[in-house]
């Protein structure tokens, strides 16, 4: 981080702020009694009235998308939600079998992801700095996991 960040020229908050807020939601989920299809319902749930004033401000603005472009735009956006839901459910679901440590190593999966998709597909910029900057951070995950590994193996060792 530390590199990116004299590289970027500043803190790259929008990146820490995801990277913080997921990981609380992450360590929630995992501590929440409800089952994953109850969490969701009750994070919809709550997260309604935040929705719904967002959708009457922006029909207010002008700017709202429902009801104002075609029955295919809508019905897409219908889906998706359905497209969003199913990877939080099983989010969910993984959240109470994996260890915080796995699923935080897991976490770093669909970012790399997308920057090979960017770059690859997209055509998106990504310099050297950049570059030394993300086999920095996959670099501190193999020694995390490598170590992690270690322990692991060195405990079956001893208990057999």
């Amino acid at each position: 981080m530390l590199w990116l960040t004299v590289n970027l020229g500043g803190l790259p908050w929008v990146a820490l702020l995801l990277a913080l807020s997921f990981g609380f939601y992450g360590l929630l989920r995992k501590q929440a009694p409800l089952g994953a299809l109850e969490g969701l319902t009750l994070e919809t749930f709550l997260m309604l009235p935040l929705a719904l004033a967002a959708l009457l401000w922006f029909h207010w603005q002008g700017v709202g998308s429902p009801g104002h472009i075609s029955r295919s735009v809508d019905a897409l956006l219908v889906g998706a939600g359905v497209v969003t839901a199913v990877p939080l459910l099983w989010f969910a679901a993984g959240a109470r079998r994996l260890t915080l440590a796995t699923m935080g190593v897991i976490q770093y999966l669909s970012p790399s992801m997308q920057l090979l998709l960017g770059v690859a597909l997209y055509h998106e910029p990504f310099g050297g700095a950049r570059l030394v900057g993300f086999g920095l951070i996959w670099a501190g995950l193999l020694v995390y996991s490598g170590a992690g590994l270690c322990r692991l193996w060195q405990g079956r060792r001893l208990a057999a």
